[in-house]
C-alpha cells in the first residue's frame, strides 16, 4: 500500500471527489447525513488547525517558508480548500504566465495580464498571438490549463486582441470538472498533451518529420527554439518533410513558398497562407509535448 506522502496529490484529490461522490448516493438518508456532517466537521478542524499555523508562520516567517508550502502541490490545495493561501491569486496567476510566456515569445507572441477579478481572468493576446488562426488553440491549452494549475479559484479566462476586434472577448471554457466547488489543481485535460520524447536528431537549422500518435508532425529548430507544425504546404498541398530552413525562414522544397516560423507560420510570399502550427512544450527534462485534438 502506497504511503500518502508517496501519492500524487491530483490522485488524492480525486479519491476525495469519488469518495464524496458516492456518499450523495448512499439509499440511507440518516446514514448520509450523518456521513456528510463528519466530513464537514473535519474539514473545519483541519481548517481551524491550518488557520493557527498559517498564522504562526506569518509571525516568524521572513517569506522562505510559506513559498516553499506554496510551491508544493499538496499543501497549496489544503490551504486554498481553507482559503489560507499565502501567495495572492494575482501574483500566482502572473508566475503561471511566466511559465508560458517563452513559448509564446518564441513564436512571436506575448500575454498580458489585463486583471485579476476571481473568478475570472482577463488577458490581452499580443505580437503573432493577437488574430492568430492558433491564439485560440495556445491560450486554451498552454495559458489556460497553468492559471487552473496556479488558481484552481479562477474559473474563466477572457482574453482580448491586442487590436479591437468586433467581439471585444475571447471566452475560454474551462476543463470540465474543474471550478469553485472543489478547489484542487486540475490535471490537463487527458489527451490535450501528447508526448513526443525527445529529439536529440534535430539540430538547429534543420527540420525533421515524427508520427506522434499516429500524426506526423513537423519540428523545427530555429536557434535554441523548437517549433511544431503540420507538414502539409498550403500553397502547393506537398510535403514540407524536407524542407530547407535557413535562419528564420522555411522554404517548401516543392513549390519554393517561404515562411517564417517564429510568426506562427505565417507566409513571406502570399499573405493568405499560413502553415497550421501544432502547440509545443519543452518540460524541464527536455522531453517534448504537442497538442494534438485541437485543431488550429
Amino acid at each position: 500500500m502506497a504511503v500518502m506522502g508517496e501519492r500524487d496529490p491530483r490522485e488524492l484529490v480525486a479519491d476525495v471527489e469519488r469518495l464524496l461522490e458516492e456518499l450523495e448516493t448512499l439509499a440511507d438518508a440518516t446514514g448520509r447525513q450523518t456521513a456528510t456532517d463528519v466530513v464537514q466537521a473535519l474539514l473545519e478542524l483541519y481548517g481551524a488547525g491550518l488557520a493557527r499555523i498559517v498564522d504562526e508562520i506569518a509571525a516568524r516567517d521572513d517569506g522562505d517558508l510559506a513559498q516553499a508550502l506554496a510551491d508544493d502541490e499538496l499543501v497549496a490545495h489544503l490551504l486554498l480548500l481553507h482559503g489560507l493561501h499565502p501567495v495572492p491569486v494575482q501574483a500566482r496567476v502572473l508566475s503561471a504566465l511566466g511559465e508560458v510566456r517563452p513559448y509564446l515569445e518564441s513564436h512571436g507572441g506575448n500575454v498580458e495580464l489585463l486583471e485579476v477579478e476571481p473568478p475570472v481572468v482577463r488577458l490581452r493576446l499580443q505580437g503573432s498571438c493577437s488574430g492568430c488562426p492558433s491564439s485560440a488553440m495556445t491560450l486554451k491549452l498552454a495559458i489556460e490549463n497553468a492559471i487552473f494549475k496556479a488558481a484552481p479559484e479562477i474559473e474563466n479566462v477572457e482574453a482580448v486582441d491586442e487590436a479591437p476586434a468586433p467581439s471585444p472577448l475571447l471566452q475560454i471554457e474551462m476543463t470540465p470538472g474543474v471550478g469553485s466547488t472543489h478547489p484542487a489543481a486540475p490535471a490537463e485535460p487527458e489527451g490535450s498533451w501528447t508526448m513526443a520524447g525527445g529529439l536529440p536528431d534535430l539540430e538547429p537549422g534543420r527540420s525533421l518529420v515524427r508520427e506522434i500518435a499516429g500524426q506526423p508532425i513537423l519540428f523545427l529548430a530555429v536557434g535554441e527554439n523548437l517549433y511544431a507544425y503540420r507538414p502539409r504546404c498550403p500553397g502547393c498541398d506537398g510535403s514540407l518533410a524536407e524542407a530547407v530552413v535557413r535562419g528564420a525562414e522555411l522554404t517548401c522544397p516543392g513549390c519554393g513558398i517561404r515562411y517564417d516560423p517564429l510568426r506562427a507560420g505565417r507566409c513571406l510570399d502570399s499573405p493568405q497562407l499560413h502553415l497550421e502550427p501544432v502547440p509545443l512544450l519543452v518540460g524541464e527534462d527536455g522531453l517534448v509535448k504537442v497538442a494534438l485534438l485541437v485543431a488550429a
